[in-house]
């Protein structure tokens, strides 16, 4: 299994340019007629099984010389808040289709064009100009994506990246985030990355259920001595409490404060000032790596703190691992993997309301190889 993927920065040969296109939205319930006679059976269950909603689901269609008729389609959805657009199938004339998806994220001026591999073919991803993502390592909690997904970046793209391991439970993001963060920077084995790996590093850090930012830094700090890790948190008072009842909150407070007593005690240090996406940038621009803490609200529409890898930059766009996919709207570890996410939105994404805080860590590059991750 490869340590990570290659993707080129650039296209070597541009694809022949697009057709002229049309833009719909997709009504799954009322379909264009136009679809006739391009979707099969297993495609069209598949366009209908969930509720696409949230991710703006639109088809982009090529049609025919007639101009009633089409002669090729596909169905369109993406994140809200990021800088990508995912072709879940297309039909009829393929080529043409996903040429004409590329020429529609390209007018709109983003990053990339991802495309699930359901019914995807070798020699039509090679013509169109996509790479192959490399497998994912394992699926996000219930979301069963296809086996196989391709990036096609419109602009300069991430030349190294992580392999995708989706996290296996609904509370260990910040575990998984820094085991991919490790793997990415050649301190631990790919083949190391497992549930057992998982829930033992998010044993170690967690306030219950949640993993907060000292926390986290300090089980990192107990797991890997050699790597420098930096926790950000511009606030010193406990977080990611308020949801919970007063006497909860009282013990897990005192956790907290425990972490921030350890953190003193083994040099992990902790910076009061709220760490900015500049800053996000310099640190992945060093080849470090940012394990960011952001609501899901703007991607996925309910307002809970979550663990992302922050590990490679475009222009006006960080690029990010979520551990995490949200199977009821369509969206799997295709959406999940190298995502752009622009940099007003992960500033927006990443002030954690109530208390308006912001939380990360960074971790370095290894001052020397430790001899085994204490896990």
């Amino acid at each position: 299994m490869p340590p990570h993927q290659e993707t080129p920065a650039r296209l070597a040969e541009p694809v022949r340019a697009a057709k002229k296109s049309i833009v719909v939205p997709y009504e799954p319930d009322s379909p264009p007629a136009q679809l006739a006679g391009l979707l099969d059976r297993e495609v069209s269950e598949r366009w209908r099984a969930v509720d696409r909603s949230a991710h703006a689901p639109h088809l982009v269609a090529v049609p025919g010389a007639d101009g009633e008729g089409w002669t090729a389609a596909a169905l369109v959805t993406a994140r809200p808040g990021t800088a990508y657009l995912k072709i879940v199938d297309a039909v009829g004339d393929v080529r043409a289709a996903v040429e004409a998806v590329v020429a529609h994220a390209d007018r709109r001026e983003l990053a990339q064009v991802k495309w699930e591999g359901w019914t995807a073919r070798p020699e039509d991803v090679a013509a169109t100009g996509f790479t192959a993502l490399a497998p994912s390592l394992t699926q996000p909690e219930g979301a069963a994506g296809p086996a196989a997904g391709y990036v096609r970046w419109l602009g300069d793209g991430v030349t190294s990246a992580p392999a995708y391991y989706g996290q296996t439970t609904h509370f260990t993001c910040g575990a998984v985030t820094a085991l991919v963060a490790q793997a990415h920077a050649g301190v631990l084995e790919w083949e190391a990355l497992d549930r057992q790996t998982e829930l033992t590093l998010w044993r170690d850090a967690t306030n219950f259920l949640a993993c907060e930012p000292v926390g986290l830094g300090v089980a990192l700090r107990r797991a890997w001595p050699s790597s420098p890790v930096t926790v950000h948190l511009d606030t010193d008072r406990p977080v990611l409490l308020g949801h919970l009842p007063e006497n909860d909150q009282e013990w897990r407070a005192l956790l907290q404060r425990a972490s921030r007593t350890e953190a003193e005690r083994t040099g992990v240090p902790i910076d009061p000032n709220r760490l900015s996406l500049t800053a996000i940038r310099d640190a992945v621009g060093r080849r470090e790596h940012v394990l960011l803490l952001l609501s899901l609200a703007g991607m996925q529409g309910f307002d809970v703190p979550h663990w992302v890898l922050c590990h490679g930059t475009v222009p006006g766009a960080v690029v990010i691992e979520d551990p995490w996919a949200n199977a009821t709207t369509g969206d799997t570890w295709v959406d999940a993997h190298l995502l752009p996410v622009p940099d007003a939105s992960l500033d927006t994404m990443s002030v954690i309301s109530p208390e308006g805080f912001r939380g990360a860590v960074t971790i370095g590059r290894p001052q020397a190889r430790d001899a085994a991750p204490s896990l």
